[in-house]
């Protein structure tokens, strides 16, 4: 299993970054709270993994911290979860806001987040409840490099949004329901997985 790693920034198109650990890119799928940190293009990076094994791919999913990706594994490990699931879980809580939601049995904040509907937020309140009460809170660290902004930042969130699991003019009317205005593709798209159904 591929644990962890350490390379060069060469591609950040949410949900997916590819990084070159020497000389061999990992295509990488990671919430927004890690995109939120990672470097501009070129920058140096290290990031927790998970390696999701199927039948047809292989899937490589990066963290910025280990206690996400313990979550992450976590969200696994609860019956209707898959990975996709599990991902744009996390893309649209951090961790903290995570635990906080199951440990008050706040099933109106989970069910706006995409794929979960009341059933499902029930299962995870009663499946995570005792589990993130051990896990220690997260707290990001800034990593150096800055973040780099893409030319279109509200068309690369809809674009994440599509690939997290939104039919296309689902995810082009959470985005254009916002004021984008000066906002990173990350924000964007928390924002809109935030934002319950119209």
């Amino acid at each position: 299993m591929i644990g962890w790693l350490s390379g060069i920034v060469r591609v950040k198109r949410p949900p997916v970054a590819v990084i070159d650990v020497n000389g061999v890119g990992y295509e990488l799928e990671a919430p927004m709270s890690t995109f939120g940190i990672l470097p501009a293009i070129g920058g140096s990076v290290e990031l927790h993994t998970h390696l999701v094994v199927r039948d047809d791919a292989h899937a490589l999913y990066a963290f910025a911290t280990e206690n996400e990706r313990d979550v992450f594994r976590m969200l696994l490990k609860v019956n209707g979860v898959g990975a996709k699931l599990a991902l744009a879980i996390l893309s649209g809580m951090n961790v903290d806001e995570l635990s906080r939601a199951v440990s008050e049995g706040d099933t109106v904040s989970l069910s706006r987040l995409p794929g979960i509907g009341k059933k499902t937020a029930e299962r995870l309140i009663i499946d995570l409840r005792d589990r993130l009460a051990k896990t220690d809170g997260v707290s990001f660290s800034p990593v150096a490099g800055g973040v780099a902004q893409p030319s279109d930042p509200a068309a690369e969130a809809v674009s994440a949004l599509i690939a997290l699991g939104f039919k296309p003019p689902e995810a082009s009317k959470r985005v254009a329901a916002l004021e984008t205005d000066g906002m990173a593709c990350e924000d964007i798209v928390r924002e809109a997985l935030r934002a319950s159904a119209a």
